[in-house]
C-alpha cells in the first residue's frame, strides 16, 4: 500500500497563494491516479482535481478551474496542488488521495481512491 502525507496548508489573505504537496512512500506513485479533495467546516468532502499516472490528463472542479492547478512528480513521488487567487471559500482541510483502478471512472468520487492522507488546512482570511 501507499502511505501519503501532505504539507504545505497554512494561513493566507485573500488573493494570495499557496502551494501545497502530497508526498508518497511505499509504492511508486506513478501506479496511481491522484487526486485532492477538500472539507470545508460543516460541508461533505468535495472534488478539488485530479491528474492522470502520467501527469498528461488533469480535470478540476468548476470552482476551482483557472485558479488551482496539479501537477506530479513521478520520480519525487510527489503530487502538488499550485493555489492562486485564493478566496475565503476555498478554506478547507486539503486531502490527497491515490487511485489504484483504470477503467469506467470518473476520479471524482471518494470511493473510487483506495488511499489518503490526513490532510492539511488551508484557511483565507477575507
Amino acid at each position: 500500500q501507499v502511505q501519503l502525507i501532505e504539507s504545505g496548508g497554512g494561513l493566507v489573505q485573500a488573493g494570495g497563494s499557496l502551494r501545497l504537496s502530497c508526498a508518497a512512500s511505499g509504492r511508486p506513485l506513478s501506479n496511481y491516479h491522484m487526486g485532492w479533495f477538500r472539507r470545508a467546516p460543516g460541508k461533505e468532502r468535495e472534488f478539488v482535481t485530479s491528474v492522470s499516472r502520467s501527469g498528461t490528463n488533469t480535470d478540476y472542479a468548476d470552482s476551482v478551474k483557472g485558479r488551482f492547478t496539479i501537477s506530479r512528480d513521478n520520480v519525487k513521488n510527489t503530487v502538488f496542488l499550485q493555489m492562486n487567487s485564493l478566496k475565503p471559500e476555498d478554506t478547507a482541510a486539503y486531502y490527497c488521495a491515490a487511485g489504484s483502478r483504470y477503467y469506467g471512472l470518473t476520479w471524482q468520487r471518494e470511493n473510487e481512491y483506495n488511499y489518503w492522507g490526513q490532510g492539511t488546512q488551508v484557511t483565507v482570511s477575507s
